[in-house]
């Protein structure tokens, strides 16, 4: 029987998701900005408005409010940080470069998988086959939806890269959430995401690029900082917190047919059967691996041996 606490983190996950899934067109609009200076602005925003959220509501910030993190945990943050902003972003655009967005979707979608997997093995547990087969069939409908492409080698690394990230995003994350709660988690993991960023901007000569962003792109870079990363992670980590890194996983699934129900709007076009199919085969996975028995417990603040973005990554 599906109790309130698992109805409640599914409903912030798929919020989550569509968030990001849904401001993919929207991340369209600051390509001709230098990318690895605006995730810094971006994230070094929605660091300073999690901040004034805690201060404003320190009891959002944990079942300790008081409390700073320790060194362990101040080092699980760095790499949430590093791996689900920093190197997703950086791997991501690597993988655009080198391949087609269907290939580079298709792989990264395979990130429910891959936590319905890493999620009780790190934990000395056996996958349940219930949601590895429900894991598997949102796979399946998010190929349907992002289609085939074209690839070389070094995409196709990254790509793999990319899915590795997301799924340490989520892993790394569940570890530090039941002490620090979702703000903290998010607040700690922005701040530490925006030096990463800029000795990354140094190192490619980006900053040898820098400009004012024009209106536009500082409305896009105002709405991904307080939707796409304040909003969006306060949502998704809460959600974590609730169904435990598996069940939350399969909601990323969510991502492309948030994107394609966005673009369909946008352009004011019907998308393809194939698609329209896919949304349902991921639709169906959900469910049937919601509908798998209890949630797992909320993974314990010890070391981890027990997480978008997603092609906007996160996260973007």
């Amino acid at each position: 029987m599906v109790n309130r606490d698992s109805l409640t983190g599914a409903a912030l996950c798929g919020f989550g998701m569509m968030i990001l899934g849904g401001s993919v067109s929207l991340s369209r609009l600051v390509l001709d900005y230098p990318i690895l200076t605006g995730q810094a602005l971006r994230y070094a925003l929605a660091a300073v408005l999690l901040a004034a959220l805690l201060r404003l509501f320190p009891r959002l910030g944990g079942t300790v409010p008081a409390s700073r993190p320790t060194g362990r945990e101040l080092a699980l943050l760095a790499a949430v940080a590093l791996m689900g902003l920093a190197l997703f972003n950086t791997l991501l655009l690597t993988a655009l470069d080198h391949a087609d967005a269907a290939v580079v979707g298709t792989v990264v979608g395979a990130a429910p998988l891959g936590l319905a997997l890493a999620g009780p093995l790190l934990r000395g547990a056996r996958p349940a086959a219930r949601l590895v087969t429900a894991a598997g069939v949102v796979v399946v409908g998010t190929a349907l939806v992002h289609g085939a492409g074209a690839a070389d080698g070094v995409g196709l690394a990254a790509a793999l890269g990319t899915l590795v990230c997301e799924v340490s995003f989520s892993l790394l994350a569940a570890a530090v959430l039941p002490r620090l709660g979702a703000v903290r988690v998010s607040a700690y993991s922005c701040a530490l995401a925006v030096p990463m960023l800029v000795v990354a901007a140094l190192a490619t000569g980006e900053w040898a690029r820098l400009r004012m962003p024009t209106a536009t792109e500082a409305l896009i870079l105002l709405y991904l900082a307080v939707m796409m990363t304040v909003v969006a992670f306060l949502a998704w980590f809460t959600g974590l917190r609730l169904l435990g890194v598996e069940r939350a996983g399969m909601f990323t699934g969510l991502v492309p047919a948030a994107t394609l129900t966005v673009a369909a709007l946008q352009d004011q076009a019907l998308p393809g059967l194939t698609q329209t199919a896919g949304v349902l085969v991921v639709v169906a996975g959900l469910v049937w691996g919601a509908a798998g028995g209890r949630t797992p417990a909320p993974a314990a603040p010890e070391p981890i041996s027990a997480p978008p973005r997603s092609l906007s990554g996160a996260e973007a």
